[in-house]
């Protein structure tokens, strides 16, 4: 299937690894003109070298800034004023009991990811609808209508993600701009699995007894019982960013595994 990504001009946030990455290089090799994001420069060219290496068929470039900050959006607006395509994936995200997550965790989960991409939204969208054509996709989470208990305050800031994707697309009816939220389930990354590592080393035990035992106490509900890989996210994620999917908008698209126990 053609997904009509050619010619299209892509910013992908928080994109140097992980989620981010798979999604601009399957962008990227549908034939979009894609930019890719991380707060460091090395990190950025070695993630842009990577995805020319891998082949795409439009053009790749990167930006070093820490898009979590207004400043660090300035300068990506600075340097890649529009876009056809936003996809607001950054974000972070950590294991801490309710009683021990303080205030200025909620106000720095809340700002990364929440603000950001509110403000990348704000700045690119109106461009987007003035042309007649914009795709917006925020990656959510299941864990925004499934709020975990181990990181309640991620949980929260991936439900409000939900909100601004939904309002954001009824402010923009009729334009021809959609704006939907992509939700991934538990997926194997290098930081995800760097952690698997660490904590099967610490316990002593083999990384797979970890994989189960997580699905077995914190994700019982999964229907795959396994961690999707990010190109299995960023599969959705492109489909939502073309031509094809020109009907769906205010959506929230679940790829969690059957995570989320309802069936809307």
């Amino acid at each position: 299937m053609d997904l009509g990504l050619a010619g299209k001009t892509a910013l992908v946030t928080g994109s140097t690894a992980g989620i981010g990455y798979a999604i601009a290089a399957t962008l990227a090799r549908e034939g979009a003109h894609v930019t890719l994001t991380g707060r460091g420069q090395a990190g950025v060219d070695a993630a842009v070298a990577r995805l020319r290496e891998e082949g795409a068929a439009g053009t790749v470039a990167g930006v070093a800034a820490d898009c979590a900050s207004a400043e660090g959006a300035a300068r990506v607006f600075q340097v890649l004023p529009e876009v056809d395509i936003l996809v607001n994936n950054l974000g972070i995200y950590e294991r801490k009991a309710f009683f021990d997550i303080p205030d200025d965790d909620w106000t720095r989960f809340f700002e990364v990811n929440v603000l950001s991409g509110v403000r990348f939204a704000r700045h690119y969208a109106k461009a987007m609808a003035r042309r007649g054509w914009g795709r917006v996709v925020f990656v959510s989470s299941e864990s925004g209508l499934n709020i975990p208990r181990e990181m309640i305050h991620y949980g929260t800031s991936k439900t409000a993600q939900l909100a601004v994707s939904r309002g954001l697309a009824m402010e923009l009816a009729g334009t021809g701009v959609t704006v939907n939220a992509l939700l991934p389930g538990p997926t194997h990354t290098e930081n995800t699995d760097r952690l698997r590592a660490e904590r099967a080393r610490s316990a002593g035990v083999p990384v797979e007894q970890v994989e189960k035992e997580f699905f077995e106490r914190l994700r019982p509900s999964s229907i795959t019982r396994r961690f999707a890989h990010a190109q299995e996210v960023a599969n959705l994620a492109a489909w939502l960013c073309g031509e094809v999917s020109s009907a769906t908008t205010g959506a929230a698209l679940r790829v969690d595994g059957g995570v989320v126990n309802q069936i809307m």
